[in-house]
């Protein structure tokens, strides 16, 4: 990552509150975090931290009480929601700790889907989709549906559909939470060389103290804030 690097994502102060009955919760506290073109950022903190909540309002998929979230320098906070949903589905990429494939479709069209959905013809997409594929190490299961292929296999397809519309920021939440430690690395590898080599900003939020590790920073989310977390700090407390 380049030191001069334009933010691509940045919350300001978000404050989130969730209400049961009598019961009023405060899980975002004015948490605040930069993350630049090219960097990848390592979220972690105790299960129930906010993490996820953290994620969909950086991801325009929920808004938070307080606060405000830029993509690229714009202002959210004040989009229609068919601007919010042009911006996820250009700007943004999400990978989720399941994988969401539908099932009815191959793995490549699986990826084509949402190229399509962008506007995109059926041989550019289909052409991007095999490449994407292709980085996967998975050009011999494109006709393959979800259900014959592996966990590890599933999650490949997945990011690979993240990826598919070129985003300039992708979020990730415990992407590979569902696999066991070898495949998980194999995956991780992957995300990562993708995430660099498109000079994509990203945020992932992981339990796993060897993953969070090899990303560019850590910051940690404890009580509704965000903390840098150095390398001499344990982040396996969840």
């Amino acid at each position: 990552m380049s030191d001069g690097a334009a933010p691509v994502l940045h919350l300001d102060a978000i404050q989130r509150t969730f209400t049961q009955g009598q019961n009023v919760l405060p899980v975002l506290r004015g948490a605040s975090l930069t993350v630049r073109g090219g960097e990848i950022v390592a979220l972690v903190g105790p299960s129930g931290a906010g993490k996820s909540t953290l994620l969909h309002i950086a991801g325009l998929l929920e808004p938070p009480d307080g606060g405000s979230v830029r993509i690229d320098g714009r202002e959210c906070g004040t989009l229609s929601d068919g601007e919010r949903t042009r911006l996820r589905r250009v700007d943004l990429g999400f990978v989720y700790q399941h994988h969401y494939l539908l099932p009815e479709f191959s793995a490549l069209e699986n990826i084509v889907v949402p190229q399509r959905i962008n506007g995109l013809g059926r041989a550019e997409a289909t052409e991007r989709a095999t490449q994407l594929l292709q980085m996967m190490g998975l050009e011999d299961r494109a006709d393959h549906r979800p259900a014959r292929l592996s966990g590890g296999e599933q999650q490949r397809v997945a990011i690979a559909r993240a990826l598919a519309n070129a985003p300039r920021l992708l979020l990730a939440d415990e992407p590979t939470g569902n696999l066991d430690p070898q495949t998980a690395g194999q995956v991780f590898d992957l995300l990562l060389k993708l995430c660099k080599g498109a000079g994509l900003a990203a945020v992932i939020a992981t339990h796993n103290p060897d993953l969070a590790a090899r990303m560019d920073r850590t910051v940690r989310l404890r009580d509704g804030r965000l903390d840098p977390t150095g390398p001499d700090q344990d982040i396996t407390n969840r």
